[in-house]
């Protein structure tokens, strides 16, 4: 009986989808990552293991197939531009999600409009990606450099944290989120002392760092990402920097909290997305990628599966996988699961959603491994992004 019944829904799942304008017959979905790099722990393998869960749980509502391809585009433009146009003119791919590294995405987002095709970006965080630089082909997930700026800065001038260093990554997410949380501090009555600009990939920061004192910082705010996040707070309280200033990590993912250790972290304030123990169903599907993975997910990965999610639920709606009716039914309908309740994605691609704020525990007060924040305070998605009344965006009427 139980087979009879699902040849049926099968039977009647084609049928529903007999006239649906599925190219190529298959739905393909490229997740365009960094697998090997500085970025390579917070988004890379476990971006990827985050989409086949998604096209796993979705199933066979769509009739046809959902492949994934996957590709590492080494933290550079020119290369993962390059696997964005093979797999969107040559392999037929309908989407790519994730792309950390805010100057790969800048180009890819410009190459996804000109083909018009879809894009969504849950590792890369610059906010330019929805205001300067829109696009309506492109919908940027997780987190970005405003949202951290109005949460982590704001909460740390609170705190007495009123001169600030930053040492910032030398490309667009480094200095636009630069950018984002200077306006924030000095509208909270904090002021920028200095700042020193480091390129991807550098090995030793004393010489940035130790600039630091100099100029009577009491805040080092560490405008990088991952290794390069990991290295430059290591050699900081190193140089016992920490003793005299506060530490502001703007882009930690819990990989690299996982990597550094809660004797070094401790103490750090952030802003996350999402934290996998936050809610009963946070913590549940973040045990099936921990069986899966090894570690448990970033905001980003965690970002990746709701992204692919509701994409796919938008393409089984409507029987069609052409970038700009998916798009106009994704942001015609509220994200609701795990990772965001009644999110929103408004004109500018921006996906609206609670943001936390967070800081690193100390050793004695985690309970095990992977038990590292105490969440704050949440920040209402309203207030955490970018008000559309402040808005570059040409979509933007």
């Amino acid at each position: 009986m139980k087979t009879f019944a699902s040849s049926l829904a099968l039977m009647a799942a084609g049928a529903t989808m007999a006239h649906a304008d599925i190219s190529a017959d298959t739905v393909k979905i490229g997740v365009l990552t960094d697998q090997s790099g500085v970025f390579s722990s917070l988004a890379g393998t476990g971006s990827i293991v985050a989409a086949e869960m998604a096209i796993a749980d979705f199933g066979d509502r769509l009739g046809k197939p959902v492949e994934l391809v996957s590709a590492d585009h080494q933290n550079k433009a020119d290369i993962g531009t390059q696997i964005a146009r093979r797999w969107y003119d040559v392999e037929n791919v309908d989407l790519i999600v994730d792309v950390p590294n805010s100057s790969v995405v800048l180009a890819v987002q410009e190459l996804a409009r000109e083909k018009d095709k879809a894009l969504i970006v849950s590792g890369a965080g610059t906010a330019s990606l929805t205001n300067e630089n829109c696009s309506p082909n492109g919908i940027h997930w997780t987190w970005d450099t405003y949202a951290v700026a109005v949460s982590t800065g704001k909460a740390m001038v609170e705190q007495g944290g009123d001169k600030w260093f930053f040492l910032t990554a030398d490309y667009a997410f480094g200095h636009t989120m630069q950018k984002d949380v200077t306006a924030v501090v000095e509208s909270a009555g904090g002021a920028v002392v200095g700042s020193a600009i480091a390129p991807l990939n550098t090995a030793d920061f004393s010489t940035y760092l130790l600039q630091a004192p100099s100029v009577g910082a009491n805040v080092i705010a560490l405008a990088n990402g991952g290794t390069d996040t990991i290295n430059s707070l290591k050699q900081a309280q190193e140089f016992g920097l920490n003793q005299q200033s506060k530490l502001a990590g703007l882009a930690i993912f819990l990989t690299d909290v996982h990597s550094m250790g809660l004797e070094a972290a401790q103490g750090l304030f952030l802003t996350t997305g999402f934290y996998w123990d936050r809610t009963d169903e946070s913590r549940a599907w973040s045990q099936r990628f921990f069986e899966k993975h090894g570690a448990m997910p970033t905001m980003s990965q965690a970002g990746v599966y709701s992204a692919v999610t509701h994409y796919l639920n938008a393409v089984a709606e409507i029987g069609d996988d052409s970038a700009k009716p998916v798009i106009a039914q994704m942001k015609a309908t509220p994200v609701n699961d795990f990772f965001a309740t009644d999110g929103v994605i408004r004109e500018d691609g921006r996906m609206v959603h609670d943001m936390y704020l967070a800081q690193v525990k100390s050793p004695a007060e985690s309970k095990g491994a992977w038990d590292y924040y105490n969440i704050l305070s949440t920040v209402p998605g309203d207030q955490a992004f970018r008000p559309l009344d402040q808005s570059e965006c040409p979509l933007v009427k």
